[in-house]
């Protein structure tokens, strides 16, 4: 299968390499000091589930390669609307963009610039950071969740599913994109606030009562509000949710994806998640007292991350 990986970041660069190990054709389309160092010196792997470097195929122009049978779409969500207007021409027909971004509004988002027909949704559940140009540390998990949009098991779907399994990475093929999207961001607007605004990785927000009992609150508030929107997440699903987030045992090596982006500098992601959530709660006019707060704050820092 003929792959592109647009947005090669620590996400993409992951599940690009392992579908590449598997035996498909893979494109990492990358910028900057990330495309060069891919360029000249692949990519490196640090990961607990064993190192390895990999020759890559990079490229700063989607249109390079094209057409492609699957766009495994990474960039960050405020990149949404720009990245896709790059990939005008790029799919193969049949072919399928999937958005394996933070958040649960860019498949709409997508949808504005490219046929709905052509667009997926899903989950990346993998703790990753690029440490380095071209250097990247795999510190959990590994799979992703994904499905049509309206529901359906396509021969498309199956054939993905066929492909993620080759490679070890398949999660799920859900005839529920909603309620998983909604899970996952549960959790996100959970670890990733408080992380970013604390400073600290999973296991230090956890091993604090006050921490943890706010990440608690926060993934509550977002379960809530998922449900209104039509998410099937249940009191245990919340449970399991919670224990899942701070039972890793390797919980100290975690970083939050907006944790490293501070780290460096970056814009922060916080708007397709606590935002995502804000937006939602005064859809269904629910109080959301601890998103509204972390997202405010976050906000803040992101005006005066430098």
């Amino acid at each position: 299968m003929k792959i592109l990986i647009m947005g090669a970041g620590a996400v993409g660069l992951f599940f690009g390499a392992r579908l590449q190990q598997a035996g498909e054709e893979v494109y990492c389309c990358a910028r900057g000091d990330n495309l060069r160092a891919l360029r000249a010196h692949g990519l490196e792997v640090k990961s607990f589930q064993g190192d390895f470097a990999l020759r890559v195929t990079a490229t700063g122009n989607p249109r390079e390669f094209a057409p492609y049978e699957l766009i495994l779409f990474c960039v960050k969500s405020y990149d949404t609307i720009a990245a896709a207007r790059q990939l005008d021409g790029c799919l193969g027909e049949g072919g399928a963009v999937m958005t394996i971004q933070n958040g649960v509004e860019n498949e709409e988002a997508l949808c504005t610039v490219l046929p709905r027909e052509s667009v997926m949704g899903g989950n990346a559940r993998v703790g990753a950071e690029l440490t380095a140009p071209g250097k990247l540390l795999h510190t959990a998990s590994g799979l992703i969740e994904f499905g049509e949009l309206d529901g359906r098991e396509t021969p498309r779907a199956r054939r993905l599913a066929e492909a993620f399994k080759r490679a070890g990475v398949l999660g799920q093929l859900t005839r529920d994109l909603k309620s998983v999207r909604w899970k996952k961001l549960t959790g996100n607007n959970g670890t990733n606030t408080v992380s970013a605004l604390a400073r600290c990785t999973l296991d230090e927000m956890f091993a604090d009562p006050e921490g943890a009992a706010l990440v608690y609150r926060l993934m509550a508030e977002t379960a809530m509000v998922g449900r209104a929107e039509g998410a099937q997440i249940s009191d245990a699903d919340l449970e399991t949710l919670y224990n899942t987030a701070r039972g890793f045992s390797n919980a100290a090596a975690i970083k939050t994806s907006t944790l490293q982006d501070l780290e460096r500098g970056k814009r922060l992601e916080y708007d397709a998640i606590s935002g995502a959530v804000v937006r939602a709660a005064r859809r269904h006019g629910l109080g959301v007292p601890a998103t509204e707060t972390v997202h405010a704050l976050l906000k803040l820092l992101d005006a005066h991350r430098g």
